[in-house]
């Protein structure tokens, strides 16, 4: 039997740990990961013990990566219609409404963004880096970037889906920018996420719940204007997926971070 793509730990304080555990794949997410992400937020909507999250990723190299470049996802023909397996990976596109802390060590990149997108805040390793690489390989950033525009300032958001692979974001810029909220020594974002997620956890959930709620309500016109453009942009804007494998194996893995 192979191990789950997934690992949930919960704890008596009411905190519920997810873990990508994909560590050889960078925590890449594919078909199957993406499935049990849906199901786990899923589930924690009628699970009253768990009434606050941390996200994190296995090992010490990367939060995740984005989706598993190994992975295939048929489109359909229509330029109006984009089928995505991270659209539901995330825990408001699933409902769910408990408060959810990302824990980031390494990377995070591309796809990532669709979690940390939906996630309250953001706790990250010193070490930690934010990059967006899809425009150095032909490819359209678009959910990524609306992500990335509604947690940053429009100049560093833009920056960081321009400049693609050239350039990093470290964990310091992060944080000055506003898209982390918290810094910790190499290794310790998971146990500062985990006590801020017990504090959300001691407060009465409904209230918290609906202060959650609230918060994303007033974002949430603006996302979904903003994302009903996506399918076409990627759809114009994309290389053939060809052109992509080869910008993909020939890539400079010259960056700098910032």
């Amino acid at each position: 039997m192979t191990a789950p793509s997934v690992r949930v730990e919960t704890g008596p304080d009411g905190v519920a740990l997810v873990t990508l555990d994909r560590p050889e794949r960078h925590n890449a997410i594919d078909l199957e990961t993406a499935e049990r992400l849906a199901s786990v937020w899923r589930g924690f909507r009628s699970d009253d013990d768990v009434r606050a999250v941390v996200l994190t990723g296995a090992g010490d190299r990367a939060f995740c990566t984005g989706i598993d470049r190994t992975v295939q996802v048929p489109q359909p023909s229509s330029p109006y219609s984009l089928d995505d397996p991270l659209l539901t990976i995330g825990p408001k596109a699933n409902d769910l409404w408990k408060p959810v802390v990302a824990a980031v060590e390494g990377m995070a990149c591309g796809g990532a963004f669709y979690l940390l997108g939906e996630c309250e805040f953001l706790v990250a390793s010193e070490e930690a880096t934010f990059f967006d690489p899809h425009t150095s390989y032909g490819m359209v950033s678009a959910y990524e970037s609306v992500f990335l525009a509604q947690r940053m300032p429009y100049g560093e958001a833009a920056r960081l889906a321009l400049m693609g692979t050239a350039e990093r974001l470290g964990a310091r810029r992060a944080y000055e920018t506003g898209l982390v909220s918290e810094l910790t020594p190499p290794g310790g974002a998971v146990a500062a996420a985990r006590r801020a997620a017990a504090v959300l956890a001691a407060q009465p959930t409904g209230a918290v719940q609906g202060t959650v709620r609230a918060l994303w309500a007033s974002r949430e016109v603006v996302r979904a204007q903003a994302l009903a453009h996506a399918p076409q942009l990627i759809a114009l804007g994309n290389l053939p997926p060809e052109r992509q494998a080869d910008l993909f194996t020939s890539r400079s893995r010259d960056f700098r971070v910032r």
